[in-house]
């Protein structure tokens, strides 16, 4: 029975860390896998028990079912075909981890994503049944499982009640392998056994467990500012293949040649403002392209963390007929893509297939903020501005005119909107401007005032910037219906707009051609905030500049009085690293003053003997002075079975002390077994006073 205990101590200690990848994967697809690894360990490992002749092939044996067994849950049922299933495993060795690490979280539960987890573990517990059988220390085999541990926080560290609660779980298993395993002590006799292991195993396990608690809440309470820890995540990304299609924008004249050819189709309950394709952030005085980090789309995608306005959720089906597209219909916040594995930016909602050929249908959900009062919004200072470098003297000048030299605010957006409608024309025709550069936009805002939503779009970007709005440009589709099955949307609704960081909503898209807004399709969510926020700017000779928002009153907290501030986090943890020290510092210098004492060379072991007990009794408040002798100690405790141990010691000091020739290694031996003897009768006082004397300091120092 101890055994089988051992046993599931140490699957347990080896499966459960897999389960730490929840963040990643979700409990529901982690679950299936790793029951299975750790029946199909446990079931061989039993066959062996009954079949000693499979010992040598144990760990083989389970590591070929196990591979099987995982491959019945995972593979086959995915569609994986029996003749592909050794390259898909070899897959989940070489590619999986990495490719999970270029997903979005939660990532999705495909078998090229997820073999990682289940394989490690698999390894981990087969390792561990082999160390906790073979090897003589139990505590070894949890290295395996302690390995899959420090890896699931490699992806994504535990924190707060969790790290708690998981160091405590490992912490116990440790402690329940150290209760269960035969090799804890070897006894001298058989009424010595359950003391032995009872007293080894308290003191091996109450350093673990105080480890792990003090250890999680010291980590989460370390760190003041709450950054985000480390993960094997950062900097990972999926590199595009260069581009096989021309930029969305330089196709918007094109597109509106040819009107009627349609591009795409979606059904929605909702009304769609518009769709998206690309989004550009960067420009080098000619040319706009995209920027973003990709990764691959998992299961589901929350509301950025820097839009605290509330959020609706929205879906649509879409089918897309462009044949060669890689960027695909898409919303600037996407939640959730089926049908389709696309790889997504979160931050601007662009979907990219590569490689993609023939049209594709998906379902498409989204997050769509609905602000109150958009109106008086600022704008988001974490945003990036974008280039502003090189911009032409003429075209500066005219950012100042067009927003009354105004600071940066959402109203100063809306008033560069509201110029740009009034002062530029849309063109139309066959005859239309292209292009985007400096020559183009000079042309635009200074010559002509006629362009497409290509140049509207740009222009706008440009003069936002110079004048330090967060600005870049989208370029998709206006949504002519709105809402509806099987709507269709062509050539003639593409359409370039710019959009701006507001805080706390996200990139808000403009529209200075005001295509957008005469599309027909009702206002609903953000698109309908902004249609109250433009009615509600004045004409230009009313504006005013709006009010700064008002200084944090922390900002000036030192101006405000003789104020006390307490600093409690930094208390707490003083306080815990103190406690910390005291509860494992005390017992583990006793343990190490005693093995020193034990092995000093000739009479020295033995005196030292007599220095173990003397400072046992110590800490129990025994009285002592330094004139005593192991005699004397002895005449003043009560306890008969320490009395009996002090007079079996004292004759081994007097032999060590006056032999002359220096004391034999079975007198040293015997010193030693009379200070068991004392702490063995000291131990049938009560629990708590147990405890004040393994945790006295005033024993650690030398008796006065």
């Amino acid at each position: 029975m101890t055994a089988r205990v051992s046993l599931i101590a140490v699957l347990l200690a080896s499966v459960g860390p897999g389960l730490l990848f929840a963040p990643v994967f979700g409990v529901v697809a982690l679950l299936l896998p790793l029951v299975v690894i750790g029946s199909v360990v446990y079931g061989v490992t039993e066959l062996v028990r009954y079949r000693r002749s499979l010992e040598p092939w144990r760990a083989l044996l389970a590591l070929v079912l196990g591979l099987l067994a995982l491959s019945a849950a995972v593979l086959w049922p995915a569609g994986v075909s029996v003749g592909a299933t050794v390259p898909a495993l070899a897959a989940g060795v070489t590619e999986s981890w990495q490719l999970t690490l270029q997903s979005t979280w939660p990532a999705r539960s495909d078998p090229e994503l997820l073999l990682f987890v289940p394989l490690a573990v698999l390894v981990a517990a087969v390792l561990g049944v082999e160390m906790v059988s073979r090897l003589r220390w139990p505590l070894v085999a949890l290295v395996p499982g302690l390995a899959v541990l420090g890896l699931s926080q490699a992806y994504v560290a535990l924190s707060g009640v969790t790290a708690l609660i998981a160091g405590f779980a490992f912490a116990a298993l440790a402690a329940v392998l150290l209760m269960s395993t035969r090799e804890l002590a070897v006894p001298t006799s058989a009424a010595e056994r359950p003391t032995r292991r009872t007293v080894v195993a308290a003191v091996l396990v109450a350093p673990t467990l105080v480890l792990a608690v003090a250890g999680a809440v010291l980590a989460t309470a370390a760190d003041p500012v709450e950054r985000p820890a480390y993960s094997l995540r950062e900097k990972q990304q999926v590199p595009l293949p260069p581009a096989r299609v021309a930029n969305p924008l330089d196709e918007v004249a094109g597109r509106m040649l040819d009107p009627r050819e349609p591009v795409f189709t979606y059904t929605s309950d909702v009304p769609i403002d518009r769709w998206r394709l690309v989004v550009l952030d960067t420009f080098n005085g000619v040319n706009w392209t995209p920027g973003g980090q990709y990764r691959r789309m998992g299961a589901n995608l929350e509301a950025s963390p820097s839009v605290t306005a509330p959020t609706d959720r929205r879906s649509a089906s879409v089918e897309f007929l462009d044949e060669d597209a890689q960027w695909v219909p898409s919303q600037a916040m996407p939640a959730s893509v089926t049908g389709l594995a696309p790889l997504v930016d979160e931050d601007s909602g662009m979907l990219v297939v590569p490689e993609r050929h023939g049209p594709v249908s998906y379902d498409l959900s989204w997050w769509d903020p609905t602000p109150g009062d958009l109106y008086g919004a600022a704008i988001d200072p974490t945003a990036p501005i974008g280039d502003v470098a090189a911009i032409p003297p003429e075209i500066s000048e005219l950012a100042g005119r067009a927003v009354a030299d105004m600071r940066p605010s959402f109203q100063t957006a809306l008033m560069l909107e509201d110029y740009l409608r009034k002062n530029y024309k849309v063109a139309t025709g066959e005859n239309l401007p292209t292009g985007s550069g400096w020559p183009q936009l000079t042309e635009f805002l200074t010559g002509s005032k006629r362009g497409t939503s290509e140049q509207f779009a740009t222009a706008y970007v440009v003069l936002a910037r110079a004048r330090g709005i967060p600005a870049r440009v989208a370029v998709g589709f206006r949504s002519s219906q709105g809402a509806g099955n099987d709507v269709v949307v062509r050539n003639q609704d593409v359409l370039a707009w710019p959009e701006v960081a507001v805080a706390g909503v996200g990139w808000v898209a403009l529209d200075p051609t005001g295509e957008a807004a005469g599309s027909g399709a009702p206002a609903e969510g953000l698109a309908e905030s902004t249609a109250r926020a433009r009615e509600a700017l004045p004409e230009p000779e009313e504006i005013q500049e709006p009010e700064l928002p008002p200084a944090d009153q922390n900002d000036n907290a030192a101006d405000v009085g003789p104020g006390i501030t307490i600093p409690w986090l930094t208390i707490g943890v003083v306080v815990a690293a103190g406690a910390l020290i005291w509860l494992v510092g005390v017992p583990l210098a006793a343990a190490i003053r005693r093995w020193r004492r034990r092995r000093r060379p000739g009479a020295g072991a033995v005196v030292g003997a007599w220095h173990e007990a003397r400072d046992r009794l110590r800490a129990y408040g025994v009285p002592f002075t330094t004139g005593m002798t192991v005699r004397d100690l002895a005449g003043v405790v009560p306890d008969p079975p320490v009395v009996a141990g002090l007079q079996a010691l004292a004759h081994h000091v007097d032999t060590a002390l006056w032999s002359g020739t220096g004391p034999e290694q079975s007198t040293v031996d015997e010193a030693w077994s009379a200070v068991r003897v004392v702490r063995r009768g000291m131990a049938t006082r009560p629990l708590t006073v147990r405890l004040r004397a393994a945790l006295n300091v005033r024993a650690l120092r030398s008796p006065k």
